[in-house]
């Protein structure tokens, strides 16, 4: 990675042509440019495939247009014409290969063939699919106790896959499926699941073409969900408010222009995005929210205004716990609150305000809130601010999580879950007449954990990178080293697959733009965006590879090899992937009419009984929440420490999804040439020593006494709230300790990480 990186302040919009410029040079460093525009006019069509970038909603009807800037990346990166072939291992080692960037690993291209690692060369070797199965399928039988083996599952998924997936595991007898889910937003799930009974977004798209204020709590669209901008800008030149609470004031809420519009882009022209921004300290955000409750209960209290501010209908007639949490209230001053947010009680009673006054709100937050220590309490909090005043049910108004991936809501809902309900246990036990193990599985971060210890000795993977997206990267590391089995299913070579088991494997797959023939003809694929309504996907260009096989297929191979036909005939599945659906439709009555649904332009939205008011709680009615607000942050813990220390964050750049880095440019915060950059606050700079491109070593004030250290990352300044610094991810999860996760849901607290900071002993 290069020494010399350029850092100025933004001041182009995001979109406009710049994503124009640089969606063009995708293109072109990987196809050429007349068959990349074909495909990328296929991308989130109703005769096309769904793009394998960001989870936001398509609308009903599609215009002509329907991607993003990292979509048609994604979609370029796939149709390469670079190929990995047995030369290329022939080449370099895996020892060698470790010494690449994570950019130059992937620009070696698609991979071409089933791959199997030599220890004894410490090279991959090509092997054939019938080697692989047939392998593979004896290891896992020999091993004593399938709940020794991990299933995990990347958001990339497909259903089917995914059901496949988890279905072979279980026959097996494993309990183990855990997701990248595990690593973003499983606190969303579990907080809206304890207070509606449901743990999906209540909102639809349409939605917000008709709510009048819509708050974005920790989330930057324009890197993870860019298609999700013009929604927003919308939003604001209709009059509506758009509210952002993030520590960092991101270009992308700023000011966007939209590449669609012709006239806008001809004439260099941008617009607003976000009416007012608010920039709490990292955890920060559940005191703001608590304090916005406050003043409105004061102001409802004191008639400040001539109608009520509270739904005291609503909360009567659908709620449970107002009284209770009204006293939580009393009980939090607002000195606390002040200091834990970082903002000001002005601040928060003006974004209270700006909630009051509005009809309909909807309030959407990402991983700048599901990846705290308090997250499950946070998002109780948001919940309960919806509460008050009525907005959960209601046309223009509601929650709404926004997951990074494509389809982490599909893959959860079929079955990708190391705890599923035993409602759904025991259909799947009906449909294919056997039982599956009733006991509780272990999440992404005990599986490491118990990798570590020898505990879990076969790590499979369909898709993702799991050593880069997971914490403690080290560590994690370490821990797939211990295993006696790794197997991949992937479509390029990534940094998970150099951390090589006693034995690995390398499963090459169709990517989400390529032709899945099968015996029936060709197939098509189903996802779920992040509002719940499921889209058909079909390939439109010829495999990379004579050699490749879909998801699906591949799933099934290594099922039949391994536990055989008995239970379920695996080939009649994947001769016809509308038999799949069938059985999907069978275990989860939500998706009646399947076959049929989602062979509709735009798919279909699956039920939503939260949309009705009809609470899937065990009380039966919406939950009202009274968490203490946390003792300390982790932003307060280091602002009280002895010794100078930080509040670090992890954050994606707008040239990436997920783990996938496409350039080293961060074109959004003015970044170009390196990604090793930390961004503090000035002030910060001054208290610790450093000045303006200086380079620093970033170490984690641990509690385990293990030394995680990010070295040799150069200073940039920004502006943030003192004692919060930022960098980029998957760059600093070396320093996310393993044990350090959230209460309740496990995730990782990537937002909160305490970290102490010192002079590269390397000068730049």
């Amino acid at each position: 990675m290069s020494d010399t990186i350029i850092a100025k302040k933004s001041t182009a919009p995001a979109g406009g042509w710049g994503a124009v410029w640089s969606c063009g040079q995708a293109l072109l460093q990987n196809t050429s440019l007349t068959s990349g525009i074909q495909t990328v006019l296929k991308t989130n069509q109703p005769d096309g495939f769904i793009g394998p970038g960001c989870a936001w909603v398509d609308p009903e009807k599609a215009s002509s247009i329907e991607f993003c800037e990292n979509g048609v990346k994604a979609v370029a990166a796939e149709m390469t014409d670079k190929r990995v072939t047995d030369s290329f291992f022939q080449e370099y080692t895996v020892s060698e290969l470790q010494t690449f960037s994570d950019i130059d690993l992937e620009d070696q291209g698609r991979l071409s063939a089933p791959l199997r690692y030599n220890r004894i060369t410490d090279r991959y070797n090509e092997i054939s699919w019938a080697e692989a199965f047939k392998e593979i399928g004896a290891e896992l039988r020999g091993i004593k106790d399938p709940k020794e083996v991990v299933f995990y599952t990347s958001g990339h998924a497909s259903n089917e896959a995914a059901f496949l997936y988890q279905l072979f595991g279980r026959v097996y007898g494993s309990t183990n499926f855990p997701s990248s889910s595990n690593m973003c937003h499983e606190a969303s799930g579990i907080a809206l699941e304890e207070a509606i009974g449901s743990g999906l977004a209540t909102v639809r798209l349409e939605d917000f073409s008709k709510a009048d204020a819509i708050f974005v709590f920790g989330h930057n669209p324009g890197a993870t969900d860019p298609r999700m901008l013009p929604v927003l800008r919308a939003a604001t030149q209709r009059g509506a408010h758009v509210v952002s609470f993030n520590p960092l004031k991101e270009r992308g809420l700023e000011r966007y222009a939209d590449p669609k519009n012709q006239l806008e882009m001809m004439r260099f022209g941008s617009a607003p995005v976000a009416s007012h921004f608010f920039t709490p300290k990292l955890g920060g955000d559940m005191a703001a929210v608590r304090g916005m409750v406050k003043t409105i209960l004061a102001w409802d209290y004191e008639r400040i205004l001539t109608h009520s501010h509270i739904d005291r209908v609503f909360i009567e007639e659908n709620c449970n716990g107002f009284e209770s949490y009204e006293k939580a209230l009393e009980l939090t001053p607002w000195k606390e609150i002040e200091d834990q947010s970082g903002l000001s009680r002005d601040e928060i009673e003006r974004a209270a305000a700006i909630y009051v006054q509005a009809d309909r709100p909807i309030i959407t937050w990402g991983t700048g809130i599901s990846q705290h220590k308090h997250s499950v309490a946070t998002i109780r909090e948001m919940m309960n601010l919806l509460f008050i005043r009525g907005n959960v049910g209601k046309r223009g108004a509601g929650a709404c999580p926004m997951p990074g991936h494509a389809n982490t809501q599909g893959i959860r809902r079929m079955g990708i879950t190391s705890d599923p309900s035993e409602e759904f246990l025991t259909s799947l036990q009906q449909a294919f007449e056997f039982e599956p193990p009733m006991d509780a599985g272990v999440d992404a971060v005990e599986s490491i954990k118990m990798m570590n210890e020898g505990k879990l000795r076969v790590f499979m993977s369909l898709g993702g990178n799991f050593t880069r997206s997971a914490p403690d990267t080290n560590l994690t590391e370490e821990a797939i080293r211990k295993c006696r089995l790794t197997v991949s299913i992937a479509t390029k070579l990534n940094r998970s697959h150099l951390m090589t088991g006693a034995l690995s494997y390398i499963l090459p797959s169709l990517g989400r733009t390529e032709y899945d023939d099968q015996r029936s003809g060709e197939q098509m694929v189903t996802v779920e965006d992040s509002l719940s309504r499921i889209h058909g996907s079909t390939g439109v260009n010829p495999p990379a590879s004579d050699l490749l096989m879909s998801e699906p297929a591949i799933i099934a191979g290594l099922a039949r090899a391994t536990v055989g036909n008995k239970v379920v005939n695996w080939t009649h599945y994947i001769e016809n992937y509308d038999r799949i659906r069938e059985k999907i439709e069978e275990v989860l009555p939500e998706f009646a009419g399947f076959n049929g649904q989602v062979r509709t332009p735009g798919g279909f939205y699956l039920s939503n009984p939260i949309a009705d008011r009809r609470w899937a709680t065990k009380s039966g009615k919406a939950e009202f929440s009274g968490y203490s607000l946390p003792l300390a942050t982790s932003a307060q813990q280091t602002s009280r420490a002895p010794k100078l220390t930080f509040t670090l964050q992890s954050l994606r750049s707008n040239d990436q999804f997920n783990t996938t880095v496409y350039t080293l440019n961060d074109r959004y915060r003015g970044i170009s040439g390196g990604r090793k950059v930390v961004f503090m606050n000035p002030i910060d700079m001054r208290r610790a020593g450093v000045s303006k491109g200086e380079k620093v070593d970033i170490g984690t004030v641990s509690e385990d006494g293990r030394n995680r250290r990010a070295l040799d990352f150069q200073v940039v300044p920004y502006d943030m709230p003192q004692g919060c610094i930022a960098s980029y991810f998957p760059e600093v999860n070396v320093l996310v300790p393993v044990y350090s996760v959230g209460d309740q849901s496990g995730t990782p607290t990537s937002k909160a990480i305490p970290v102490s900071l010192s002079k590269s002993r390397r000068r730049s």
